[in-house]
């Protein structure tokens, strides 16, 4: 049964009664983890709603050593969020010394600040006051009349441990879900769901606390406890020791630490209690400590450490630091003048934030709580309407969805490529495939040392390996045979990453490939059109690019692969785009551009597209078609009226397709860089299985991005293949 969607409470002012459009995120004590449940609502309220805001009613001021810059990191997270086009000033409510020093005008100043933002947004996401780390009745009370008077119901947020890392029970967690949600009606507030967050235990221990703490119609959740979400990053350890940064690369000082690891004895005892994301601790005057942490960094089979802190007041020898800067080391390597016990001590009382400066515990929040909370049941109960546009960030959530529904297994041959890895580490922590890697097994692991990145779920293959050649060489052999190819030359070929990746799929070892990122267009594509080849009944392979504009996505072919194209091929472009946009939840209304509509031209170029058109419907005559027609034409109503009104795809066209090579890759730029649309792909088509090539100046959203498109790509297919065997039976 779905719950009555909630109303705003009795003190809303302005924003009246009826549905709400702003959740607050509350608390009763510290160390709850509101800002992971935070961004989570973020994250889903961006998959259905065009503008999300956050906001802040009380905003803790960051210190001089955190990196923080003197804001809220709270907030600051939360308007790093793509889905947010709000200033932190203007999401800010007051500063803790306004509620302490008058909390009535404290309250009026919050109610205005909060509705200005209200104003400008579709749904909010307020998070509430930590003013301490432990629990307050009376700080928890003033965020409950903050909920009332804004109208905005609460998702309460229960921490399934404390401080000190001692796990609730589910009996104490259903006690502390019914007093606070007492709290919350006697000061007029309404409950939208209870959040258990950092649960310890299997998935018994979570169903345990999803049962505990709902109450009512109010839904219950449970979150289990990430390690990872509560690590510190070497540079909080730093400035916690008050160390100083004496070799390595500083920007891997934003590196999480997971653990301590003091070595104080020999270096064979101190490489058997390598912990993987832990930091050593060892004195100064013990450099073989350090070079032996700093070998085991490259080897297979030894844990990856976050960094070293020299402890002491003792600093390597000018020796061993030129050693390291021959080396190229980039592990941080700390000093700080501490001795053991209290360098020791001091690392460990260090608490990590969830802070937008960490993007694999961003990656990781979100993926936890899209994991373990019903958003969309939540979310029904606030009656937001969906916004009726799709924006780029929301086809971004729908191709990343899709995506995860059914993990796909993605090669990527440019396995010591740094965007490459990092977004091997994305694709992993956000649930989209499973990403395979390409390269040297050694030297991968070690590149990912040197950069910071957590390879863990993810297969890295030797192309080189000899099993792998032979059986690739023999395949190649085969196919390329009328071409004069022979087994020594394919054995030659197929080590190169190109083919090794468009083989691994062709055998069905992998189910797509996406490269490009150092590699140019006809490296990615040749391979795949000499063994992977075209399905049945396609004769082109060409390439669209998804052009996000703010209010909708269209979709752009050929723009990348076919120069000039005759009317068959055009006829094949406009076929396959169609199918492509209807795959990714495109209508597909197919303008064939040229620089005339209708009849009104004349030209070689005009009777191509003429013909093309032609081709389409008798092809498919249950797909709507128009050309020649101009861009005007095909995608402005105003124009479309004036020159095809009787048209039913004039100013209604989703898919563009344009005459020529010079025409296509010249209009999405031009769309791209003046409009500032999203241009996402180019998205290979017309191929039996799905290879995906990158523009050079990928990064690692866009890689991400083009992992789930082909992995959608691979569904596809297989649900295609699935089908046509079903006939056959």
């Amino acid at each position: 049964m779905t719950a009555d969607p909630v109303s705003a409470g009795p003190g809303a002012g302005p924003a009246g009664a009826g549905p709400a459009s702003a959740v607050y995120v509350a608390a009763p004590t510290g160390w709850t983890g509101k800002s992971t449940v935070a961004l989570g609502l973020v994250e889903a309220l961006s998959r259905r709603v065009e503008r999300v805001g956050v906001f802040r009613p009380v905003v803790r001021a960051g210190s001089d050593t955190d990196g923080s810059g003197g804001r809220d990191y709270v907030l600051d997270l939360l308007v790093a969020h793509d889905a947010v086009a709000l200033s932190y000033d203007e999401c800010a409510g007051v500063a803790y010394e306004e509620v302490h020093a008058d909390p009535g005008a404290a309250m009026e100043r919050i109610l205005e600040r909060f509705h200005a933002v209200a104003a400008q947004c579709d749904a909010t996401v307020v998070v509430g006051s930590d003013f301490t780390d432990v629990g307050n009745p009376a700080e928890f009370a003033f965020n409950a009349q903050v909920a009332a008077n804004l109208g905005a119901p609460v998702l309460l947020t229960l921490g399934g441990t404390g401080r000190g890392g001692a796990a609730l029970g589910a009996a104490e967690l259903a006690t502390l879900a019914s007093v606070t949600a007492e709290e919350l009606r006697a000061h007029h507030a309404t409950l939208l769901g209870v959040v258990a967050n950092r649960v310890v235990g299997g998935e018994e221990a979570l169903a345990a606390a999803r049962a505990a703490v709902t109450l009512g119609d109010a839904p219950g959740f449970a979150l289990p406890d990430e390690p990872l979400l509560g690590a510190p990053s070497m540079g909080e350890l730093a400035a916690a020791c008050d160390g100083r940064l004496v070799s390595g690369d500083g920007a891997l000082l934003a590196t999480e630490v997971t653990g301590v690891v003091v070595a104080a004895m020999t270096l064979p005892h101190v490489l058997d209690r390598l912990l993987e994301g832990a930091v050593v601790v060892t004195p100064g005057d013990r450099p073989e400590i350090v070079l032996g942490v700093l070998m085991a960094q490259l080897s297979d089979g030894f844990p990856r450490t976050s960094g070293i802190v020299l402890n002491g007041g003792l600093e390597l020898p000018p020796q061993v630091g030129r050693l390291l800067e021959g080396l190229g080391s980039t592990t941080p390597i700390v000093a700080t003048d501490l001795g053991t016990h209290a360098t020791t001590s001091v690392l460990n009382d260090v608490r990590g934030r969830l802070t937008r400066d960490s993007p694999r515990k961003v990656a990781t929040a979100t993926a936890l709580f899209a994991a373990h909370v019903d958003a969309d049941a939540l979310l029904d109960r606030l009656a937001l309407t969906p916004s009726a546009t799709v924006t780029p960030l929301m086809f971004e959530h729908q191709i990343l969805d899709r995506a995860g529904a059914a993990l796909q297994r993605i090669v990527l041959p440019e396995g010591d490529d740094e965007r490459v890895l990092r977004a091997a580490e994305v694709v992993v922590r956000r649930g989209v495939a499973t990403p395979v890697l390409l390269g040297d097994p050694r030297q991968v692991r070690a590149r990912s040392a040197e950069v910071g990145v957590d390879l863990t779920g993810v297969e890295v293959v030797d192309p080189r390996d000899p099993e792998l050649v032979e059986r690739f060489a023999s395949l190649y052999a085969e196919r390329r045979a009328h071409r004069g190819v022979d087994l020594d030359d394919a054995r030659a070929l197929v080590v190169d990453v190109s083919y090794c990746g468009t083989l691994m799929v062709e055998t069905g070892l992998v189910d797509g490939m996406v490269s490009g990122a150092a590699h140019s267009t006809a490296s990615t594509v040749r391979p795949a059109l000499e063994v992977i080849r075209t399905p049945p009944g396609v004769a082109t392979v060409s390439s669209v690019f998804f052009m996000c504009l703010p209010d909708r996505v269209l979709v752009y072919g050929d723009c990348a692969i076919n120069p000039d194209p005759t009317a068959t091929q055009l006829a094949d472009i406009a076929v396959s785009s169609a199918a492509t946009a209807a795959a990714f939840g495109i209508e597909p209304r197919v303008a064939m551009l040229s620089y005339s509509t209708g009849t009104s031209g004349a030209g070689s170029d005009v009777d191509k597209v003429a013909e093309a058109t032609r081709l389409v419907r008798e092809r498919r005559p249950d797909l709507p078609v128009e050309g020649p027609i101009q861009y005007d034409a095909a995608i402005d109503q105003a124009v479309a009226a004036t020159k095809l009104p009787d048209s039913a795809v004039a100013g209604h066209a989703t898919v563009l397709v344009f005459p020529d090579l010079n025409t296509g890759n010249n209009t999405y730029k031009a769309v791209q860089r003046s409009a500032g649309a999203v241009a996402v792909g180019p998205v290979l088509q017309g191929l039996a299985k799905p290879v995906n090539d990158l523009s050079r100046g990928a990064d690692v959203r866009d890689i991400v991005g083009t992992v789930a498109i082909t992995a959608i790509q691979a569904q596809e297919q297989e649900e295609g293949r699935a089908q046509g065997r079903g006939q056959d039976a």
